[in-house]
């Protein structure tokens, strides 16, 4: 069993980390599949998947921490898997998640292991990064994709594509019918009517509730507050529609949207509905899959690395 060992490297704000994920060389020098311990979302113990992916001896694969301040003066950390490539994947995370989610790690090592450079970070008020967290809080987290997109494009890297699980998913949607600068999306399990799934996350007569108090704790069942919901990211979430966001998309934008069919936070009709209103849509349904993709994180990462690098290739050839 080997590792990888670090480098340093100069990129702006930059430090060494370890680490994270263990390959397995193959026996054969013939052969061109390494096993990819894949970390599953249930209950984090890890299941060794067999992938085809491509080599990357010439560059040696660096993992770097970056910080990017947001346009509000925090910082958000990130880490960049950079394997020399001009073009970088952004991956983000979901509700109350980070940049260490299991999806986020494994579709970022998949990436790299296929020479494209990856950076997954956390938002605001999330995992290592500066601010408090927020309910709801959609257009300010694109307004945090906006800020990595244009770090990285003013390195004169290429955005080839975002990819966001759950919220990141809508917030990868988002993105585009705002900003018109990034042609490759994925969005994994995103919700497609926000007015839903409010009641299992706060609670019942949740607006009566806040109309009365100004706001709501959310408590564990330890009965510790978990997070807090205002009247302002309450109303902010019930006025962010997908639908018509979605039809803002341009034309020439590819996305791709991926769920599973035992998805219990976010059925997968909403998927369907994605596909019914985004013109340039693919949409890959994932049978018995939940949301977090527990058993399947193989499938999700072959049919996610598919598709980036059918969209690479077809850049490739619109820009030669």
């Amino acid at each position: 069993m080997e590792t990888l060992l670090l480098c340093n490297y100069d990129f702006h704000q930059v430090l060494p980390i370890p680490y994270s994920l263990v390959f397995k060389k193959p026996n054969s020098p013939r052969s061109s599949f390494n096993q990819v311990r894949f970390f599953s979302s249930g209950n984090h113990s890890s299941t060794t998947r067999t992938l085809k992916m491509a080599q990357t001896t010439q560059n040696p694969v660096v993992q770097q921490k970056v910080i990017i301040p947001n346009k509000y003066g925090e910082k958000l950390v990130g880490i960049l898997h950079e394997t020399g490539s001009s073009e970088v994947i952004i991956l983000c995370h979901g509700f109350q998640s980070s940049k260490e989610y299991d999806i986020m790690v494994n579709l970022a090592v998949s990436l790299e292991n296929e020479g494209i450079s990856a950076f997954r970070f956390d938002f605001a008020g999330n995992g290592e990064s500066e601010g408090v967290f927020q309910f709801a809080n959609y257009w300010r987290e694109v307004d945090d994709l906006h800020a990595v997109i244009q770090h990285f494009s003013g390195a004169n890297r290429v955005i080839s594509a975002i990819i966001g699980h759950s919220k990141g998913g809508n917030v990868v949607l988002l993105y585009p019918a705002k900003y018109h600068d990034i042609h490759t999306v994925v969005n994994l399990s995103g919700r497609y009517d926000l007015n839903k799934g409010i009641e299992e996350r706060v609670g019942k007569d949740f607006m009566q509730r806040i109309k009365e108090d100004g706001f709501i704790d959310v408590k564990t069942k330890t009965g510790s507050v978990d997070f807090r919901v205002t009247e302002e990211s309450l109303l902010e979430r019930l006025s962010t529609n997908m639908h018509e966001a979605c039809l803002k998309i341009d034309k020439e934008c590819r996305v791709l949207t991926v769920h599973g069919t035992a998805d219990g936070v976010i059925p997968v009709q909403d998927a369907l509905e994605f596909a019914k209103i985004i013109p340039n849509h693919k949409l890959h349904v994932v049978e018995g899959a939940d949301h977090g993709y527990t058993s399947y994180q193989a499938e999700l990462v072959s049919v996610v690395l598919n598709f980036i690098k059918e969209a690479l290739q077809q850049d490739k050839v619109t820009t030669s």
